[in-house]
């Protein structure tokens, strides 16, 4: 119903004597009261009107029930979630681990190998790295925090995928400082 159409409808309403005249077309509803004819004055009549879009019901489909997520003690104080990169810790055997330093999320977010899509990760496995060189990014709350290394060596292992959630104090690299 376009606007001209709404104009025609009230002039008819006001000629036909009506006092109140409720429509609804499709999504739109449209009410219009006016008073009685006896009791305009001055010869003017008040013709009110309102558009009120009506709200189609929101159907929402069934969620599947998602896995429950184990933990697992890498360190003795710290626990982290398994998830996909947990993978890659482990086909790094024990003793090895002893020998490289763990670079950790210092907060929860989404990380990010490279700062944008088409330029290439700041390090990469075998990559040497000093103190303060980038690492990677994660995005918290829609905030870009660029990660810096505290010390210098090698990257031996990323642990974690580009663009995938991390929590705080999850494992990210793993450095030799050799």
């Amino acid at each position: 119903m376009n606007l001209r159409q709404i104009q025609e409808l009230i002039k008819f309403v006001a000629k036909s004597g009506a006092t109140e005249v409720d429509l609804e077309i499709g999504d739109v509803k449209l009410s219009i009261k006016s008073p009685p004819k006896g009791k305009v004055q001055n010869n003017e009549q008040a013709v009110t009107t309102q558009v009120i879009p009506l709200q189609q019901p929101v159907v929402q489909s069934p969620v599947a029930p998602q896995p429950i997520t184990q933990t697992q003690q890498v360190n003795p104080p710290a626990l982290t979630n398994i998830s996909e990169s947990t993978d890659n810790v482990n086909s790094i055997n024990e003793e090895d681990n002893k020998n490289y330093i763990t670079v950790k999320a210092p907060i929860i977010g989404t990380f990010y190998r490279r700062s944008s899509p088409e330029k290439e990760p700041f390090v990469n496995v075998g990559d040497k790295i000093n103190v303060n060189d980038p690492l990677c990014i994660i995005e918290a709350m829609k905030l870009f925090n660029e990660i810096e290394s505290e010390f210098s060596g090698t990257v031996v292992k990323v642990l974690v995928d580009d663009m995938s959630p991390v929590e705080y104090d999850q494992p990210l690299f793993l450095i030799d400082p050799s």
